[in-house]
C-alpha cells in the first residue's frame, strides 16, 4: 500500500512527532510533504528512511501550491492520501481529488473547545473545515472527546473514527542513571523537589500558572520542556516573583531524537526521570499526550483536562488526580507533594499504569491500519495492503 503523509509542518510538536512515531510502525510504503517549515522532525523522518518533500508554500492563500501537490499525488501513484492539522487537510483533500486518489484519510490532532491548533474558532474556519471534509473518505479524531467536537461541527458520525494517538511506552522506563546525569547537565541539585511541565509555551497551556504556583512553594524548582511564543512571558514572570533561579525553561525536545546521544542533550524520557511530579495546567486539549507520556515515566501526574483519560476507567491511572487548574489549589497540590517526596528521602516511582499500555504506538498503527483497509474497500479498491515488510527493530 502506498501512502502519502501530508502534514502542515514539521517543527517539533506533538502531531508532527506523533506522525514519525507512526511511521515507524505502519506497515505502508510511505512518504511525507510537508506545506511549510521542513525542521527538526522531517531530518528525523528522513533519518528513518522516509522521504520528505517541502512544498514550499508561502501562505494560506498561496494557491499555486495547489497544482504543485497535485501532481506529486499524481506522479507518485498513491492508494491512499493522509492529512494531518488543518492547513494540510484542507489543501491535501482537494489535491488528492484532483489527482485522481479516491481515498483520503485525515486526522484531526488539535480541535479544542474553543480553538483549533492554538487558533481561535471561527464561522469561517468551520465552514472551510467542513467543506473540505466531504472530499475526504474517513477523519479520524485522537479521542472521544476530539470526536464528539467534529459532530457538534457538522462532521456525520459514520464518517468519524476513533484513533487515539500512542506512545513508545518500553522508551518511558524510568531509569535511575539519566536521572541524575540529567540533573547535573541541567544543573538541578539532586535533592531538589522538581515539577514538571511539557508543551508548547503558548497562552493556552496557561504555564504561568505553573510559573506562580511554584514560586509560592519554598524550594520547589520548575522544569519546563517545550518552545513558544510566551517563553519571554514566563522567564519575565518568574524573574518578578523573585523565582528566576528556581524556573528552568529547557526549550523544545525532538522526541525520538534523530541521532540519540550525539549532542542532542537530554530526551524526553530523560527529562522526565529527572521531575518528581507532572503537571499539565492546560484546561482545553485533544488528547493529552504529555499527560500519558508522564504516566509511563511512573510519575504522579496532575491535571486539569486530559481527554486520554476521560476515555478510561479511574482505575486505569491511579497515580493521576483531576485539578480545577488554580494558581491556591496548585499551590496545595506542589506542597503537599513535596512533603511526601522529602518523607520519602527521595524520588518515589509508580508502575506502568493500563493507561499508559492501552494507548502503546504498535496498538495506534494496528487501529489505523484498519481504517485504511476499510476505507479503501469502500471505495471499492481490492489493496488491502502490499505492506512493507517490518525492519529488524520492529
Amino acid at each position: 500500500m502506498k501512502v502519502l503523509h501530508i502534514i502542515t509542518g514539521l517543527g517539533i510538536g506533538g502531531a508532527e512527532q506523533q506522525l514519525r512515531l507512526l511511521l515507524r510502525k505502519l506497515p505502508t510504503d510511505s512518504a511525507v510533504v510537508t506545506l511549510t517549515n521542513p525542521g527538526a522532525v522531517a531530518r528525523g523522518i528522513t533519518d528513518d528512511g522516509f522521504p520528505v518533500t517541502d512544498l514550499g508554500i508561502r501562505g494560506n492563500r498561496d494557491l499555486g501550491a495547489l497544482p504543485r501537490l497535485t501532481r506529486l499525488i499524481k506522479d507518485g501513484r498513491y492508494d491512499l492520501v493522509h492529512t494531518h492539522l488543518y492547513r494540510a487537510c484542507v489543501y491535501g483533500r482537494l489535491a488528492a481529488r484532483l489527482a485522481g486518489v479516491r481515498t483520503v484519510v485525515a486526522t484531526e490532532h488539535s480541535l479544542g473547545a474553543t480553538q483549533i491548533e492554538g487558533r481561535p474558532l471561527t464561522a469561517g474556519a468551520r465552514a472551510l473545515y467542513l467543506g473540505s471534509e466531504r472530499l475526504g473518505t474517513r477523519t479520524v479524531a485522537v479521542s472521544t472527546t476530539v470526536a464528539n467536537r467534529l459532530r457538534r461541527w457538522g462532521v456525520r458520525r459514520d464518517r468519524i473514527d476513533v484513533v487515539p494517538n500512542g506512545i513508545d511506552v518500553p522508551r518511558f522506563s524510568y531509569d535511575e542513571t539519566a536521572r541524575h546525569k540529567t540533573r547535573a547537565e541541567l544543573g538541578l541539585p539532586a535533592d531538589a523537589f522538581v515539577v514538571g511541565g511539557v508543551g508548547r509555551l503558548c497562552a493556552g497551556k496557561r504555564f504561568d500558572t505553573l510559573v506562580r504556583a511554584v514560586a509560592a512553594v519554598p524550594g520547589a524548582r520548575l522544569l519546563l520542556v517545550g518552545e513558544g511564543p510566551e517563553r519571554d512571558r514566563l522567564h519575565a514572570l518568574a524573574t518578578e516573583l523573585g523565582a528566576a533561579d528556581r524556573v528552568l525553561l529547557h526549550g523544545a525536545c525532538e522526541d525520538p531524537p534523530p541521532n540519540p546521544g550525539v549532542g542532542t542533550g537530554p530526551d524526553l524520557p530523560s527529562l522526565l526521570a529527572a521531575m518528581d511530579l507532572s503537571v499539565s495546567t492546560s484546561a482545553d486539549e485533544a488528547f493529552g499526550l504529555a499527560v500519558i507520556e508522564a504516566l509511563a515515566a511512573g510519575l504522579h501526574v496532575r491535571y486539569v483536562t486530559c481527554p486520554a483519560l476521560a476515555d478510561l476507567p479511574a482505575e486505569a491511572a491511579p497515580g493521576a488526580r483531576r485539578i480545577t487548574g488554580s494558581v491556591w489549589d496548585l499551590v496545595a497540590e506542589l506542597a503537599s507533594a513535596q512533603r511526601e517526596f522529602a518523607a520519602g528521602g527521595g524520588p518515589h516511582r509508580l508502575p506502568v499504569p493500563p493507561a499508559a499500555r492501552h494507548y502503546d504506538i504498535a496498538r495506534t498503527a494496528e487501529q489505523l491500519m484498519s481504517v485504511y483497509d476499510r476505507a479503501l474497500h469502500r471505495n471499492g479498491s481490492s489493496e488491502p495492503a502490499l505492506r512493507r515488510p517490518a525492519t529488524p527493530e520492529e
